[in-house]
């Protein structure tokens, strides 16, 4: 394969979305050395629901008019995150990432963020120094965990939870403009309001809250369901948080609760992530059961804690 094909870079196609998803399960399913790898990740969709949101930009590679690869650029108000960035196999080390992560940085740089990320695999010096050479600087690990819950979830401890999807249509707003406030507390302009209003309307998910005295504790955008981040059996929680200061702990265990319920009645298991920076999360998940399946490394631009602080009581997963 010669090397010096343009590489050209251009937005993702509606009509190329289906064949980006098989790139992604056939990428990384080669670099674990999976048997059959377009079998990563079963019936899960990171790519369709993704493209389909207003927070997002889906970038593709193209030479000579063929999709080789592609990367998501995913804004969370004031932060940003991009991934899965993926390459055809038979395109790896002809400088197609390079090329995406080029005009992936202006998308970021364009937004004005104060600060963006991602998640790479730790063990891999080839990924890390790619992206240490855009300004991104590895941090702390991050866990990806898994749990089981059990039947009994179904009456969680504490306050009933609410799910958004549940609440009048008049009120859904007000609803999301109080998970914005509880996230701006959390880092300024951290805001998950577009992430949430494409949830709803795509109906790949639900987003679960607990409240006391009719305020809201925290909140989790669980993704689930057919052509979901999740799929038909995992409820895949991408974000969750609740406020911090003097019993947070107790919050975040009753949002735990609150997500094994929500899980168990969907049939599902639930899986997390968590950077190990946040070490009281980290510390609650473990005792709740939480196992950790693989770690990886949070790296950022401009190098800075951000969010990963060990004060703060935030899941997430920025794959």
């Amino acid at each position: 394969m010669t090397k010096n094909k343009a590489v050209r870079i251009g937005l993702l196609r509606e009509s190329e979305v289906e064949e980006a998803a098989r790139i992604v399960r056939l990428a990384f399913g080669t670099f674990l050395g999976l048997p059959e790898p377009t079998q990563f990740m079963g019936d899960r969709d990171l790519m369709t629901p993704r493209w389909r949101a207003r927070n997002t930009k889906v970038l593709a590679a193209r030479i000579d008019g063929r999709l080789v690869g592609s990367n998501v650029i995913t804004r969370w108000g004031s932060f940003g995150f991009f991934g899965p960035l993926t390459v055809l196999p038979e395109f790896w080390d002809h400088g197609v990432a390079q090329r995406l992560l080029e005009d992936t940085v202006k998308v970021l740089d364009g937004w004005k963020l104060r600060q963006s990320g991602l998640f790479t695999f730790a063990q891999s010096a080839k990924h890390v120094g790619l992206y240490n050479k855009f300004g991104f600087w590895p941090g702390y690990l991050t866990a990806l965990m898994h749990y089981a819950p059990a039947t009994s979830a179904l009456a969680p401890n504490g306050s009933t939870p609410v799910l958004l999807s549940s609440v009048k249509k008049s009120q859904r707003e007000e609803a999301i403009r109080g998970c914005a406030r509880l996230t701006n507390r959390v880092d300024k302009g951290l805001d998950l309001s577009d992430e949430i209003r494409a949830v709803l309307a795509q109906g790949v998910g639900e987003v679960v809250m607990i409240e006391s005295r009719s305020k809201l504790d925290g909140f989790a955008v669980c993704m689930i369901g057919p052509g979901s981040e999740g799929g038909a059996k995992t409820c895949y929680v991408k974000f969750g948080v609740v406020r911090g200061g003097d019993g947070a702990d107790a919050r975040f265990d009753r949002l735990l609760d609150a997500i094994d319920g929500f899980a168990v009645s969907r049939g599902a298991d639930v899986e997390a992530g968590v950077n190990l920076a946040r070490r009281a999360a980290y510390t609650r998940m473990r005792a709740h059961g939480y196992k950790t399946m693989i770690q990886g490394v949070a790296m950022h631009r401009p190098h800075g804690d951000g969010f990963n602080r060990a004060d703060v009581y935030v899941m997430d997963d920025w794959r």
